[in-house]
């Protein structure tokens, strides 16, 4: 059986699980594309899904060890499994990876054909690696559950992480007027991405700047989601990315609280797409590294503060 260099945990576990090693050379099945992946890009908090163990998004299907993470790639199409009709053999694509498969850290990577995109043609695959999860997140979160219109009034909290960096520029792009918190260093960099309002999270409070928000996409959780209620209009929404929105304090203020798991979404990478061809989106990336340094990536992720997204180079 061929092999191919991959990252791997044969226990559940954090960083300190993964190891690059020789691994099994994927073969696609129906409905599937084999990809040659050039970049993946990786997510703070995916070692702690369920979904990245099992076959289940709540943890309660088979166990899936030995896994590979990581599941935001680009790459070039290396075969065709049965009934795949819209792809061919060298076509550069990108895409999520449904959690409850194996991901991009490796070579090679099986991937449902209904859910890979062609890649923009404006970025390198590093660049493009670091949009899929990221940009999605950000599409559902301000379009699919925000249901944002052009002149309303939205606030990002974490606004240059890997997934708000995305949110400040979408909803810049489709027509807000866009306020973000960040720490004091990222402030230009949010208002660089489209932030009309940039708060110091540590040093101000964002409910003396912000008022009568439409919606709000929250990427911090805790004490910070529960005071987003205060700025929040009649009839407005808050989206909880990093934990869910307390229902009855909705209620109480009159508007939506909205929890949701981003899913791989074609028609939406096709939407991100066109901002990033016609220059409305851009991937910031904190940093790259080759495959064989995942494990120093994921341990940068729970320590380190980052600017955008970790990418990983595969392969040239």
């Amino acid at each position: 059986m061929r092999e191919m260099n991959a990252v791997r945990a044969h226990r559940r576990g954090g960083p300190e699980q993964l190891v690059h090693e020789k691994a099994p050379c994927p073969r696609p099945g129906p409905g599937e594309v084999l990809v040659a992946v050039r970049a993946a890009s990786i997510t703070a908090g995916e070692l702690g899904w369920d979904a990245t163990w099992t076959d289940s998004l709540d943890g309660s299907g088979r166990d899936r060890t030995p896994i590979i993470p990581s599941h935001e790639f680009s790459g070039v199409v290396a075969a065709l499994g049965d009934d795949v009709t819209d792809w061919q053999a060298g076509d550069e694509v990108y895409g999520l990876i449904p959690f409850t498969m194996d991901g991009a850290a490796a070579e090679y990577a099986a991937v449902p054909a209904d859910v890979v995109a062609a890649k923009p043609e404006s970025l390198t695959h590093d660049q493009a690696a670091a949009v899929p999860l990221a940009a999605l997140t950000a599409w559902q979160a301000l379009v699919d559950h925000g249901h944002l219109r052009r002149g309303r009034r939205v606030l990002v909290h974490g606004g240059a992480g890997g997934v708000g960096s995305f949110v400040v520029q979408i909803a810049a792009a489709l027509g807000a007027e866009v306020a973000a918190t960040a720490a004091g260093r990222d402030l230009d960099f949010v208002r660089s991405l489209g932030a009309d309002i940039a708060v110091d999270y540590a040093h101000d409070r964002f409910e003396d700047r912000v008022h009568d928000v439409d919606l709000v996409v929250d990427l911090v959780g805790g004490p910070t989601l529960d005071r987003s209620w205060q700025v929040v209009r009649p009839g407005g929404t808050v989206v909880g990315i990093a934990a869910p929105p307390d229902a009855e304090e909705a209620a109480r203020h009159g508007a939506r609280g909205v929890f949701f798991v981003v899913r791989p979404d074609r028609a939406g990478l096709r939407s991100i797409t066109d901002l990033v061809e016609h220059g409305r989106l851009a991937p910031p990336i904190d940093r790259l590294l080759p495959l064989s340094q995942a494990r120093a990536a994921y341990e940068a992720l729970e320590r380190e503060h980052r600017r955008g997204k970790i990418v990983l180079q595969v392969s040239d």
